[in-house]
C-alpha cells in the first residue's frame, strides 16, 4: 500500500515493504518487514487538456530515506533492523545509518525529524533554501498525520494484512528481493 503526502515541491511517500537483502549484515540474514518512508521531490505537470482535466504529478528523486524494519519473524513493535539512509545519491541510498533512538522509538524519532525539516535536509546534504519554506512548514504541520499513518501501516504489517514477499509469476516461488512500493 502507497500514502503520498505532496506539497508544493517535495512530499512524503510511504509504504510497507517486505526485504530480503541481498547482501545483508552479519546476522541480518533472514527478510526484513515494515515501513519505508521517503522524503521526495514532486512534480506538478502542465494540465494535458481542458481546464477541467487532471493534473499529472509526478513522484521524483528520493532526498531522504527511513526504513522501519524488522526480522520477519519478530515479534512485533522489535524494530531491530531498524535504520535510515541520511545520504542519496540520485536515486541510489548510501549505507544504512543505525541510530540508537531511532531503533528504541522510531515514530518520536520521525516526529522530531519532521519537527526540524532544516536539520533533516542539512543531514541529507540539502540546503534548506532548496526547499520552499511554505514546503517546510507544511511538513512540520502534516508531521502528526504522516507519523499516524506510519504507525497505522506498521500495525497492519504486524497483523500480517501487509508486507509480505511477491510469487515469483514464472515459478511460483517467493524469490522476490523486494516488495513494496518503495
Amino acid at each position: 500500500m502507497l500514502y503520498a503526502f505532496a506539497f508544493e515541491r517535495v512530499g512524503v511517500v510511504l509504504s510497507d515493504l517486505y526485504f530480503r537483502n541481498p547482501n545483508p549484515l552479519h546476522g541480518q540474514e533472514s527478510p526484513e518487514r515494515g515501513v519505508r518512508l521517503e522524503l521526495r521531490v514532486f512534480e506538478s505537470g502542465e494540465l494535458p487538456g481542458s481546464i477541467y482535466s487532471a493534473r499529472p504529478i509526478t513522484i521524483g528523486r528520493p532526498l531522504w530515506r527511513v526504513d522501519l524494519l524488522q526480522d520477519a519473524d519478530a515479534a512485533p513493535n522489535t524494530f531491530d533492523r531498524t535504520h535510515h539512509h541520511p545520504n542519496i545519491v540520485g536515486w541510489e541510498p548510501g549505507p544504512r545509518s543505525f541510530v540508537e533512538e531511532l531503533s528504541d522509538e522510531p515514530l518520536a524519532w520521525l516526529a522530531e525529524k519532521f519537527t526540524n525539516i532544516s536539520s533533516l535536509l542539512r543531514e541529507a546534504g540539502i540546503s534548506p533554501d532548496e526547499i520552499p519554506a511554505a514546503d517546510a512548514d507544511s511538513l512540520r504541520a502534516a508531521a502528526p498525520e504522516i507519523v499516524g499513518t506510519v504507525r497505522r501501516v506498521l500495525e497492519r504489517v504486524w497483523a500480517g494484512e501487509l508486507g509480505h514477499p511477491k510469487a515469483d509469476v514464472e515459478s511460483g516461488s517467493v524469490t522476490s528481493i523486494r516488495a513494496g512500493w518503495l
